[in-house]
């Protein structure tokens, strides 16, 4: 298991297990002020949590800085840093979480790949300078943007730790005498005038990242920082190495006087006149065809870990900024020469055997704010799966029967979905054609065009939270999902169920899926914005009706039992409201430790110390209380369809997992099974365990587990490449997983094999979401797309829905015979599933 605390003496030994409501795990960096963990929310998010050192927390004035540094950080927006997702700097041990953001730091990059190629550094230019504008036009001063604290993301720099930034409007001043920065990153006015240090002195950085960057030194290296502090202050600067395009640039940002430096925006435009066909963008990484080792040579993992160890000159801004991540996919993409593009390819074999089995003991018994768009353009291939798919003998002991069913199950649902595939084609044919006489001319131009640079991928989600995304909708059945069963033509819409609002709506689905426009209560989508609580009808996006709810947050509604919960920002309450109308039912308290679920009309809660209990999701009173020996800090998972609370904890060696399934009515035992590895629960399908085997130490996902419910019978397979912090969805035998940095597979587990893998080009997008045939997902820039689950091939795509401010996406909604989805501009849209080239 992952260690929840660092062992040993000093400091480090006696960090807490959790800050708030975040559970801490790996140590990620340290530095003289304190420790970055990453750590989980209760819904799964990875985060990386800064909790500051206990003789520090008990300095009024530290407490004061890191008090102007958690406000810093929440005043920017967080489209180029991690964004702050919670903190308490009045805490008995301060401390402030963010977003993970995969991804090696500058400072890696150049160290293990040598400088970057001309075109990432405009890239790069280009990324800091936007990142720049944006802290700069809410008043903050980063005051040390240096190599270790820019992140190279998958889109794009990131900006981070803003431990000694200082608004304009601070009243926390520099000591006379006291230097706070890192030397060779400094500007002229920090050494001479600190107390009048203003945005230009990050423009200056700016340039010194640019030089280390394009050479791998900086500006005005030296043995000694007292001879770098006069250099950056008399001399000029050496730019040998940057490239001649950008050189006049940089000079610039290193001019001596602040006044003579060009803004963020000067430079912008600047770059934008290099050449007419310069671009900013990211671009896809190339298909990655062997999976790196996790360690370097000398022990260090690769693209992992930033922080001021890179640094050694720095002041008071060593510490807590560091974070290690991987940043494998990353990698690739500041690293990659080639032009941009997707590709995809049949998955490489490992050396060693993929699938591995093994015996075990069987477990114990709205206004509308955008019109109809035109159903027009070209329709994706569909492939169809081999029906003859491979079936390995691998000698399972009890699996035969396992692998018979797979088998059959397979076979129906194939001759299912090629006989649904032929009568969908017809419809769509003869609903083009219908359209074809009025609508032509202005079709061609909405025709959809599939471009190879804009493949995405995607999979089902883990809810590990209690408000977390909904997959979707309908009994799995041989049809391949209840998203595909509507037969009459639908006309896509799009609301805002909270006009004005420039949230991101959180929506979820509620009641049976029984048909477009069902009107049995509580049926229809459930949506959370700025504090309020809406329901939409399915069928044209109308409000049914609107609550706003004292204290709720943005988090996605959890419907169950004809009850639509919300949980307040805080994490202390539920607010349960009547799917039908609206009416406030009574509040459900939420314990400020450990995690919680809504299953079957039931909140199940599980204790930091092995106790799960039942409460009432109607009346708020306890059903049941148990304690499961032998947990500690258990997990808690529900599935769609399954109807079970499990519960799941490692060793803290990493060494085994043990898994317990609970009747969330009674509190009765299930099932009960420890499983080998370092797992994490991420479906049940037909009695059957999914599971991925993760990396006890830095938990990324190597493979794929599992647990027959039948025979007891374990299979393992291996993941072509590593996955950071995977969300994952089954269907079926398959399950369908994308890591952090946009890798998506799948992996048969019927057949004990993977069956494709794609690098994509969308990252930070929502939870997937899968309906058996496509898998969907909403990319920041409120698209919605679509990818054949058999094939992984991109089948369609909606326009972008760019909002001014961002936010967490929730999963779309796959459900009767459409897609739901919440964009960043603050609306909610519906298409139709059954053809996504014509959306």
């Amino acid at each position: 298991m992952t260690p929840q605390r660092n062992a040993g003496p000093g400091a480090e030994a006696e960090l807490p297990e959790y800050a708030g409501h975040y559970r801490l795990e790996a140590c990620l960096g340290s530095g003289g002020m304190g420790v970055v963990h990453l750590a989980r929310s209760t819904s799964g998010l990875r985060l990386a949590v800064k909790v500051v050192h206990a003789e520090f927390a008990r300095d009024p004035e530290f407490r004061g800085r890191f008090r102007q540094e958690v406000a810093a950080a929440r005043r920017v927006s967080g489209a180029f840093t991690a964004p702050v997702v919670d903190a308490d700097p009045d805490a008995e041990r301060p401390w402030m979480a963010t977003l993970f953001i995969p991804g090696p730091t500058l400072s890696e990059q150049v160290k293990r790949n040598g400088p970057l190629a001309p075109a990432q550094l405009r890239r790069l230019m280009a990324g800091l300078a936007e990142a720049l504008r944006d802290i700069h036009r809410v008043g903050v001063v980063h005051r040390d943007l240096k190599p270790s604290n820019v992140l190279l993301a998958e889109d794009g720099p990131k900006v981070i730790d803003f431990g000694i930034s200082r608004p304009k409007d601070s009243e926390l001043r520099t000591e006379t005498g006291k230097l706070i920065g890192t030397p060779p990153f400094m500007a002229p006015e920090q050494f001479r005038r600190p107390r009048e240090v203003g945005p230009a002195a990050d423009i200056f950085a700016l340039g010194s990242v640019l030089v280390h960057a394009a050479t791998g030194r900086g500006p005005f290296d030296s043995d000694s920082p007292y001879l770098v502090a006069y250099q950056v202050v008399h001399d000029e600067p050496d730019l040998t190495g940057v490239p001649e395009e950008l050189a006049p640039l940089v000079q610039q940002c290193l001019a001596k006087e602040p006044e003579d430096r060009p803004t963020p925006d000067e430079l912008m435009r600047a770059l934008r006149s290099l050449a007419a066909t310069y671009d900013t963008q990211a671009f896809i990484p190339a298909q990655r065809t062997r999976e790196p080792s996790p360690l370097s040579s000398s022990g260090a993992r690769e693209g992992g870990g930033h922080g001021d160890a890179d640094d050694p000159g720095a002041r008071e801004a060593d510490g807590p900024g560091a974070r290690e991540r991987d940043g494998s996919e990353a990698r690739d993409r500041w690293s990659s020469t080639g032009e941009p593009g997707a590709s995809e390819q049949p998955v490489q074999t490992p050396d060693e055997p993929d699938a591995v089995t093994s015996a075990d003991a069987p477990a114990p018994a709205a206004q509308s704010r955008n019109p109809a768009e035109d159903r027009a353009g070209d329709r994706a291939a569909v492939a169809t799966r081999d029906t003859d798919a491979h079936r390995d003998g691998d000698g399972d002991q009890g699996a035969d029967a396992d692998r018979d069913r797979d088998a059959d199950r397979d076979r129906d649902g194939l001759r299912a979905e090629q006989e649904e595939q032929e009568e969908q084609e017809e419809d769509t044919a003869a609903r083009r054609s219908g359209a074809a006489s009025g609508e032509r001319g202005r079709a061609s131009v909405r025709r959809f065009r599939l471009r190879a640079g804009l493949v995405a991928g995607a999979v089902g989600v883990l809810v590990a939270g209690g408000f977390g995304a909904v997959q979707w909708v309908g009994r799995p059945g041989a049809s391949g999902g209840g998203a595909h069963t509507a037969a009459a033509a639908f006309e896509a819409w799009a609301v805002e169920p909270v006009p004005g609002s420039a949230a991101v709506p959180q929506c979820s689905w509620g009641g049976s899926s029984g048909g477009a426009g069902s009107s049995a209560p509580g049926a229809g989508l459930f949506c959370a914005q700025s504090g309020q609580v809406v329901a939409l009808d399915a069928a044209d996006g109308s409000v049914r009706w609107r609550r706003a709810v004292a204290g709720a947050g943005d988090e996605t509604p959890v419907v169950s039992g004809g009850l639509v919960y919300v949980p307040t920002a805080d994490g202390r309450r539920l607010q349960a409201l009547d799917a039908a109308s609206g009416h406030p039912q009574p509040e459900l308290e939420l314990p400020a430790q450990g995690g919680w679920h809504i299953v079957g009309g039931t909140l199940v809660v599980a204790g930091a110390d092995g106790t799960v209990t039942g409460v009432d999701g109607a009346s708020g009173g306890t059903r049941w209380s148990r304690r499961i020996a032998g947990y500690s800090l258990p997990t808690l998972a529900s599935f769609p369809g399954d109807g079970l609370a499990w519960v799941s904890s490692s060793s803290a060696d990493g060494e085994h997992t043990r898994i317990t399934a609970l009747d969330p009515a009674t509190g009765a035992v299930r099932r009960d099974v420890t499983l080998p590895g370092y797992l994490r629960l991420v479906g049940v399908q037909d009695g059957d365990v999914f599971l991925l085997g993760l990396d006890p130490v830095y938990g990324d996902a190597t493979s794929v587990v599992r647990h027959s419910g039948g025979s007891g019978a374990v299979r393992r397979v291996a993941l072509p490449a590593r996955l950071q912090s995977p969300q994952a969805v089954v269907r079926g035998a398959v399950v369908h997983l994308l890591g952090d940095g946009g890798s998506l597979q799948a992996v048969d587990m019927a057949a004990g094999r993977p069956l494709w893998q794609l690098e994509t080009a969308v990252s930070k997008a929502s939870a997937p979401a899968c309906d058996g045939r496509y898998v969907y997902l909403t990319a920041a820039d409120g698209r919605l797309l679509a990818v054949d689950a058999r094939t992984g091939r991109l089948a369609g795509q909606t326009r972008p829905r760019i909002g001014g401010r961002p936010g967490t996406l929730a999963a779309p909604v796959a459900a009767d015979g459409r897609v739901f989805a919440g964009a960043p501009d603050g609306t909610v849209f519906a298409v139709d599933a059954r053809d996504p080239s014509a959306w």
